[in-house]
């Protein structure tokens, strides 16, 4: 059996069709149908109107002239049969037409009546005609493995901060998952993440950022390993449940691990005393909502001055790619192309 990795510089084929979808424009069937429809009644009249005019050079099986019934009924059966023979054209010009428009019509007329078992025989090259346009221009994108209840809240606030659904992956083995995903507008792919050649496919060689968000810790580990080695200049951010294996993540290549069961359970410890600081760690995590926090650019002005002395309040500088906490030394004087993160409103306009 063919690799999948050679498969990717080949033709797509039907295998990569059924493992990476590309999200359809949704048009509901009644419309489609109805669009039918109006095609072939188009096709039908304008033939009517054609013999109408030309009415003299037909003759029936009577020799009588043709009535509009008559055209009707003689385009009718001509769009949608070979005819009966019982009224035909016997004049040059009458022949002329029916090989030039007639035939023409009956073959858009027929198309249009089955246009739903034309569709779906397409719709496969469709949609490998996109993956193969999809795969040649993608850079830069977000990749997010997993798409449960952190996968999908981790999508939800990426596409809130400004990120278009189109530059999302979504790399799941649940194909319930994957269909709620793609009707998200997200680009699904359909795989064990474990393997080089499904995160090939979801173009992680090339993304920005890859999220790992499994339902299992030894998974997020071996995810975060595989991906390390394909995308060696990504930023990995990791979820695991316990905190014992924050460091096999570390060590894995993960950039950023957040532990979910103790970033809840400290959160439900602090909410017994002080309820109010989780409700507005609530809001400095829900985006457009109140506050939240946001990372921009030092402005020249800026430069060589305290972070502490900004109007913004100022939580930390990255510098040369590492986070420091606005209170470190190192950090006091702010330097050409530091970072700051700072507590943004979020009713205000972002830089």
């Amino acid at each position: 059996m063919r690799r999948l990795d050679e498969a990717l510089t080949a033709k797509p084929d039907a295998a990569l069709v059924d493992h990476l979808r590309i999200p359809e424009r949704f048009v509901s069937p009644a419309r489609k149908i109805g669009r039918r429809v109006l095609y072939a009644l188009g096709a039908l009249f304008a033939a009517v109107l054609i013999v109408y005019v030309d009415r003299h050079g037909y003759r029936d099986v009577q020799g009588d002239e043709l009535s509009f019934l008559d055209c009707l009924y003689y385009a009718t059966v001509s769009l949608s049969t070979t005819g009966y023979g019982d009224i035909t054209p016997y004049t040059p010009s009458a022949r002329l037409i029916n090989v030039l428009v007639i035939t023409p019509l009956r073959i858009a007329f027929l198309i249009v009546l089955i246009g739903t078992t034309v569709e779906t025989l397409t719709a496969a090259s469709r949609q490998a005609l996109k993956i193969q346009r999809w795969r040649n221009t993608v850079r830069n994108h977000n990749v997010v493995i997993g798409y449960g209840t952190k996968g999908k809240t981790a999508v939800t606030a990426m596409i809130a901060d400004g990120i278009p659904p189109a530059e999302i992956v979504v790399v799941d083995t649940d194909q319930a998952s994957l269909e709620r995903a793609n009707a998200a507008g997200l680009v699904t792919v359909r795989g064990d993440a474990n393997r080089s050649d499904v995160l090939r496919l979801a173009g992680a060689q090339h993304a920005k950022s890859i999220i790992v968000a499994p339902n299992s810790d030894p998974t997020a580990v071996m995810v975060t390993l595989t991906a390390r080695e394909l995308a060696p200049n990504a930023k990995i951010i990791a979820a695991i449940r316990e905190s014992e294996n924050q460091h096999l993540l570390k060590q894995s290549g993960a950039d950023s691990v957040v532990v979910s069961s103790e970033t809840a359970g400290r959160l439900l410890g602090i909410a017994t005393s002080t309820p109010s600081v989780v409700e507005l760690i609530e809001d400095l995590l829900t985006p457009d909502e109140g506050f939240v926090i946001v990372e921009r650019d030092v402005e020249r002005s800026e430069v060589g001055g305290s972070p502490k002395h900004l109007v913004d309040i100022v939580l930390g500088v990255v510098r040369n790619g590492v986070l420091k906490r606005v209170d470190d030394p190192e950090v006091d004087s702010l330097e050409e192309g530091d970072r700051v993160l700072y507590v943004h409103s979020g009713g205000e306009d972002r830089d």
